[in-house]
């Protein structure tokens, strides 16, 4: 079997965009240098979450692709032979934003990028304010080490973005993710919100036949004032039969290395043939927003 060993990212944030830069390059170096093959960044690492209120200021922290962001991380990649998978927020054009991710091989080539499909609009996930809805549609890229797929956050809710990322070969869904709890609903809601982001995920491990992977940030942030978010942590990895194969804490700095099995999902999938079974000559209302 193929052997391949995943690297997720799990820090706070702090206020300087360039320090979080350094720090997460140093921690994806820390990575590879525990046998880290694909590094995964959590999403828009280089700055708190922003999108906690609606501010214009907070445009000043996008930039291009190619871009400082995606150069520094090609630059690693191809200095250290890892495949990095790096989030940040896109300068498009003028007045065209968007939250992506860049997928960089172990050569430094920039593969290609992700822009969120999903987004979000609710107490403190003003995304819509930010961010333009993606058009690369779902993608997965061989790489040096597997053939994966990226998908960002909300994104992680909705099981047609997981099964046409794999339907396109994906042995690896990756989720950059920035969730957490609203301070005054943990008691009552908490444990709840936090175990159906984990089960939703899990599932499309599991409807997929292939690895999941999801990386989220940790501590409390409140840039807007008010009580802000406390982001749940947790980041996991689950194999294909929704099993969790490794998962960090809630609230402590920890890079988590999960080593998978890429040539179990052949077995996996033919024992468990979801795939085979596809009733597609029914599906065609999945495109209707409702069926009144």
């Amino acid at each position: 079997m193929s052997t391949v060993t995943l690297g997720l990212l799990q820090h706070a944030c702090g206020p300087d965009p360039e320090a979080n830069l350094h720090a997460t390059l140093a921690r994806v170096e820390a990575a590879a240098a525990r046998g880290a093959q694909i590094v995964c960044t959590q999403e828009l690492f280089r700055s708190p979450y922003f999108c906690q209120s609606e501010d214009y200021a907070a445009f000043a922290l996008a930039e291009p692709v190619p871009g400082p962001t995606t150069v520094a991380f090609q630059a690693l990649a191809q200095r250290l032979g890892i495949v990095i998978i790096a989030s940040l927020f896109e300068r498009r054009a003028p007045g065209l934003y968007h939250n992506t991710a860049a997928v960089i091989d172990a050569d430094g080539a920039l593969l290609g990028i992700y822009r969120k499909m999903h987004i979000p609009d609710d107490p403190l996930f003003y995304e819509k304010f930010y961010f333009t809805p993606g058009d690369t549609g779902f993608r997965a890229w061989q790489t040096r080490f597997g053939r994966i797929g990226v998908l960002i956050c909300w994104d992680q809710w909705y099981p047609e973005a997981a099964r046409l990322t794999a339907l396109q070969g994906a042995e690896i869904l990756f989720y950059p993710t920035a969730i957490g709890w609203h301070p005054r609903e943990k008691a009552t809601l908490g444990a709840k919100q936090h175990s159906a982001w984990e089960t939703i995920q899990r599932s499309h491990a599991v409807a997929n036949g292939c690895y999941v992977a999801a990386v989220n940030r940790v501590g409390h942030e409140a840039p807007a004032g008010g009580d802000g978010l406390e982001f749940w942590g947790q980041s996991f990895v689950a194999g294909p039969q929704g099993e969790l194969l490794a998962k960090a804490g809630a609230a402590a700095e920890e890079t988590l290395l999960v080593p998978v099995e890429l040539g179990a999902l052949d077995d996996v999938r033919t024992h468990w043939p979801f795939l085979r079974d596809r009733r597609i000559d029914a599906y065609g209302d999945l495109v209707q927003r409702f069926l009144d």
